[in-house]
């Protein structure tokens, strides 16, 4: 259903693949940015981008969830976090790596940003997945 491509003639990517094709016919799930607020729309972990990010994964579950998909069939992403600093973009790349996410693995991007849509808001990951028949 996913074959996911990691072209030789490039850099390897640490965890991630640089293509992921997917069968026409396949129903695919374009997720809305997850972000990191609770079920009371308080915000997770102010001021701290890798609790943000694990709070961010768990509502992101929760979403792939609600159409039938997982993380093991998300294809792409994009992780944005609100920082210049490679460690802190580093940090909250390990959670995603550790969530299981990557293990496709898919393909995605990590963005250092400005800022973000929440006011506090350190990251959001946008998503889009195959959904298993």
């Amino acid at each position: 259903m996913i074959r996911r491509v990691t072209v030789p003639s490039l850099f390897p990517p640490p965890s991630y693949s640089h293509a992921s094709v997917v069968e026409a016919g396949t129903r695919l799930a374009f997720l809305a940015g997850s972000v990191p607020l609770d079920a009371r729309g308080e915000l997770v972990g102010p001021g701290d981008p890798v609790r943000q990010a694990e709070q961010v994964i768990a509502n992101l579950r929760e979403q792939l969830q609600a159409v039938g998909s997982d993380l093991e069939h998300v294809v792409a992403t994009d992780v944005y976090v609100v920082s210049g600093e490679p460690a802190v973009l580093s940090a909250v790349w390990a959670v995603v790596e550790a969530s299981g996410l990557s293990a496709g693995p898919h393909s995605s991007t990590l963005i250092g940003v400005a800022c973000l849509g929440y006011s506090g808001q350190l990251v959001e990951i946008t998503a889009t997945a195959v959904v298993p028949e």
